[in-house]
């Protein structure tokens, strides 16, 4: 599965921010700095028409990201884009270390213990501060599975699988 040209999600326009045209951000990953440093992002409507905007500003406010487009001055023009995901070339991103991955490589992969029992797909990621978890199901059942080196094994985004060696416990009922 090649990752390269594909356009990462970062977040989501959930509010409008003041009267100004600014938009407050809901940052999948919990970290802002990727989205600091843009100068563009692609936002998808719900049509699942992607376009691309100028960024003008963005900054932390609170534990919210606010966002200025370029061209967007007030709430009457930005208004419509509530709703929309937040997506950025991959190129416009930091290369990761070694270990390291982005969220949106991370949702659909194919979750199985190291004893080769299917546990489900990935299906969304919660932060909780700590360490993050992934929800996994599998149609009928749901596993929180943290996202610790001891439990995670191996991820194979080329094979869409993620390997975890679960706690005693962890699948019981």
């Amino acid at each position: 599965m090649s990752l390269k040209n594909e356009p990462v999600l970062l977040g989501k326009l959930v509010a409008t921010h003041g009267i100004k045209g600014q938009l407050r951000v809901a940052v999948y990953s919990g970290e802002f700095e990727t989205i600091l440093s843009l100068a563009s992002l692609m936002l998808k409507g719900p049509d699942g028409r992607m376009e691309t905007f100028q960024v003008a500003a963005a900054a932390v406010h609170g534990k919210k990201l606010i966002l200025s487009l370029e061209e967007y001055d007030n709430i009457n023009q930005s208004l419509p884009l509530v709703g929309h995901e937040v997506y950025v070339a991959r190129n416009q991103l930091p290369a990761l270390s070694e270990g390291e991955f982005y969220w949106s490589d991370l949702l659909g992969l194919r979750v199985e213990t190291d004893h080769g029992e299917v546990l489900g797909e990935l299906v969304d990621i919660i932060a909780t501060g700590s360490n993050d978890v992934y929800v996994v199901k599998d149609g009928k059942r749901e596993y929180l599975i943290p996202a610790l080196e001891d439990i995670v094994l191996d991820v194979n985004l080329d094979a869409g699988i993620m390997k975890v060696s679960p706690p005693e416990g962890l699948l019981d009922l």
